[in-house]
């Protein structure tokens, strides 16, 4: 029998986290710090908290993640994003422990006309993106028992993501215009939660794959529009009312930080090597909405 595992999870309301809480559960202790218990944007506060928790695994799930906002104010996206995963995997390291880090499809420009594998170039388009990129290279650098979890698209019942804005503006609208030109995996917090939990348990029983990054991302492939679409059948089957959607381009919806265009990433490598593999998007869609409809009857 496995001894229980002292776990770090930093970030405490974000959707990978509250994901990560549920889905551990029985795996051993899980220490969980928030703002209030660790500040990322100084890197003493997370060294203190390290040394003083003293865990076997430490996870960070809490990031920058306001693309658009992280235009705005780039010192604190790389504070962060970049600085502060480099903390943890030096204190991770020195602890002789595993540390898992999320990164994002926006490492990459979305040029490539196949899907992106971990040996691609990356060539983020905006502060987010390199952020992210810098904090990779950062864990990097470090080195030590690290795996970078590269993801698209999340979505959860908490929180701000797409499929509760659609919920809610479907409901709302009669007619929804939705990019349409932008391709991706839209991925539930739980599957990203379910496969952490596994990666851990193939560490834990002494059968662990080769350290370092990997894409893990729901399998499968839509847009924005085809997601859209997706939802919106769902709640025309539960009878409520769903507007009319009508795809437009990227160049129809100007943000402040641009989008890749391409954002599928080849998820082959983490099966391969650890033996984890991810449902179809849609599939995975489904089960999140069953969880909704159970908490809605509570």
């Amino acid at each position: 029998m496995s001894s229980p595992l002292r776990i770090l999870i930093s970030g405490q309301h974000g959707q990978v986290s509250l994901a990560l809480q549920q889905c551990l559960n029985g795996l051993g202790e899980l220490i969980v710090v928030g703002r209030e218990q660790l500040d990322l944007s100084q890197p003493e506060s997370i060294r203190a908290v390290v040394r003083e928790i003293k865990p076997d695994l430490i996870i960070n799930a809490a990031a920058h993640t306001a693309v658009d906002q992280a235009e705005s104010e780039p010192d604190l996206a790389y504070a962060i994003n970049a600085t502060a995963p480099g903390v943890f995997a030096e204190e991770a390291k020195a602890l002789g422990v595993p540390f898992i880090h999320y990164s994002t499809d926006y490492v990459f420009d979305g040029s490539k006309e196949g899907v992106w594998n971990e040996s691609d170039t990356p060539n983020p388009l905006g502060v987010y993106g390199s952020s992210k990129l810098a904090g990779e290279q950062a864990i990097a650098k470090v080195g030590g028992q690290y795996l970078i979890l590269r993801t698209s698209w999340v979505y959860s019942l908490t929180g701000r993501n797409f499929l509760l804005t659609m919920q809610r503006l479907l409901q709302e609208r009669e007619k929804l215009t939705v990019v349409a030109d932008q391709i991706g995996a839209p991925t539930w917090a739980g599957t990203i939660a379910q496969s952490t939990r596994e990666l851990i348990e193939r560490w834990r029983d002494g059968k662990p794959g080769a350290w370092g990054v990997y894409h893990l991302t729901a399998s499968g492939e839509t847009s924005w529009f085809g997601f859209a679409q997706a939802i919106g059948q769902e709640l025309i089957k539960a009878g409520k009312p769903c507007a009319a959607l009508e795809p437009i381009p990227s160049s129809a919806y100007p943000t402040p930080a641009k989008r890749p265009l391409n954002s599928r990433l080849d998820c082959s490598r983490l099966q391969q090597e650890w033996g984890v593999s991810q449902p179809n998007w849609r599939d995975a869609m489904l089960e999140c909405l069953a969880q909704q409809r159970l908490v809605n009857r509570v």
